[in-house]
């Protein structure tokens, strides 16, 4: 039988692909084998299906934690991909997930998304963020 810690985790990793897939539009699913490792020996995340993206997922008791740590482990994987974003998901108690960005990742995207934009400066049209809970 699979230890606790796995079976919990594998099943945020579920959880969080679906929860992707709605809000996306596209398919997202974990990434099978033991470590998700590059030829090269390094992890490349744990979720496969966002182009350009590493994508970790935590599901820790201690949520200040894996908002300190994962992030990190993110921005490495997104090496060992040669994947130009990273992000990580952190699911708190009661089931619901926060994205949780290092200032560099943050600023990965907003770069990407004012190089998009005519004058390098002007945010495109988007509605507003519907906030997604408490």
């Amino acid at each position: 039988m699979a230890n606790p810690q796995k079976r919990k985790g594998d099943a945020a990793e579920r959880e969080a692909a679906l929860l992707l897939s709605e809000l996306l539009g596209m398919t997202v699913r974990r990434r099978l084998g033991a470590g998700r490792t590059t030829s090269a020996g390094g992890d490349t995340g744990d979720l496969d299906g966002v182009p350009g993206h590493v994508i970790q997922v935590a599901s820790w008791a201690n949520t200040a934690a894996a908002a300190r740590t994962k992030p990190e482990e993110a921005a490495l994987q997104s090496i060992h991909a040669s994947a130009p974003f990273a992000a990580t998901l952190v699911r708190f108690r009661g089931g619901t997930w926060r994205v949780v960005l290092t200032p560099e990742q943050w600023a990965a995207y907003v770069s990407w998304i004012l190089r998009q934009s005519p004058q390098g400066t002007a945010l495109p049209d988007l509605p507003p963020s519907s906030g997604g809970g408490a």
